[in-house]
C-alpha cells in the first residue's frame, strides 16, 4: 500500500468495503474473502500467495492458472500477424523473446521499429538466441532434419538485428540451453510455442497465456526465462 500511495481510506473507498475492514487486513486480524483477495491482489500487483500465502488452496491455484490460458493454436503458424503485434505494442515495462533463432521476427522490420520505439519509452527489450557454435543447436537442428541451418538462421538473425544490438534499452545475448518452449513476453502477456521432436516450432503449438495474481501456469514460464537470461552470455556484435 505504502508503494501504491494508498491509505487505508483511499483503498477502502476503491474497494467499497469498510475502512475498518482494511485496517484488520493490514493487521492480519482477519482474512480478506476470496474476491477481494483478488480484486486486492490485482490493485497491489502482487500475487495472492505472496500477501496470503496460507490463504490459497491448491483447488483455487489451479482454477487461477486455468483461467491464465487466453488461448491455444495448432501451430504457431496459425498466430495471426497482428496478434504479434498486439502482443509487443502492449508491453509497458517488458519484452522478452527466448528462441533459438525466432528469425522470422528478426525479418520484421514493423516489430524492429516497435522494440526501438518501447526501449525509446522506457521499457526493457531482452533478447535471447541460440549459441549458433553451441552443440544443443546443432541437435535441435538434427531434431528438425534441417541439418546446419538452424545455425545459419541464427546468425543471420543476428545481422538482421545489427541495427538494434546497441541501442539502449534493447540488450541480446546468446544462450547454450536446451529449450523445450520458445518464450514472448509482453509484461504480463506471453506466447508459449512448444517444441515437439521432428517439428519445425512454426509447426508447433501455441500457448497465448495472461498472468493473474495467485496463478501459477505463466509464472513457471517467465522464472525460465530469467534463468535462461542469468546463464547467456552478452553479445554486442554481428
Amino acid at each position: 500500500m505504502v508503494e501504491q500511495g494508498l491509505t487505508h481510506h483511499a483503498l477502502a473507498e476503491e474497494l467499497e468495503v469498510n475502512v475498518k475492514s482494511v485496517e484488520r487486513w493490514v493487521t492480519g486480524d482477519i482474512l480478506p474473502f476470496p474476491r477481494n483477495r483478488h480484486r486486492l491482489a490485482m490493485r497491489l500487483g502482487r500475487d495472492e500467495s505472496y500477501l496470503w500465502p496460507d490463504a490459497l488452496t491448491r483447488d483455487r491455484a489451479a482454477a487461477l492458472s486455468e483461467s491464465e490460458l487466453v488461448r491455444v493454436y495448432p501451430h504457431r503458424a496459425d498466430v495471426p500477424a497482428d496478434e504479434w503485434r498486439q502482443l509487443f505494442e502492449s508491453a509497458g515495462a517488458e519484452i522478452g523473446i527466448l528462441v533459438y533463432a525466432g528469425l522470422f521476427l528478426a525479418e520484421d522490420s514493423g516489430l524492429q521499429r516497435t522494440l526501438r520505439k518501447k526501449a525509446k519509452t522506457g521499457a526493457r527489450v531482452r533478447i535471447l538466441l541460440g549459441d549458433p557454435a553451441d552443440e544443443r543447436v546443432a541437435d535441435r537442428a538434427e531434431e528438425e532434419g534441417i541439418g546446419d541451418a538452424l545455425a545459419a538462421k541464427i546468425r543471420n538473425a543476428l545481422v538482421l538485428y545489427r541495427g538494434l544490438i546497441g541501442t539502449p534499452g534493447i540488450e541480446f545475448r546468446l544462450h547454450r540451453t536446451v529449450l523445450y518452449n520458445s518464450i514472448y513476453r509482453a509484461d504480463d502477456r506471453l506466447f508459449v510455442n512448444t517444441h515437439v521432436y521432428g517439428l519445425p516450432a512454426a509447426q508447433a503449438p501455441l500457448w497465448h497465456l495472461r498472468r493473474i495474481p495467485g496463478g501459477e501456469l505463466a509464472q513457471h514460464y517467465l522464472q525460465s526465462f530469467e534463468r535462461v537470461w542469468d546463464d547467456a552470455i552478452p553479445t554486442t556484435e554481428t
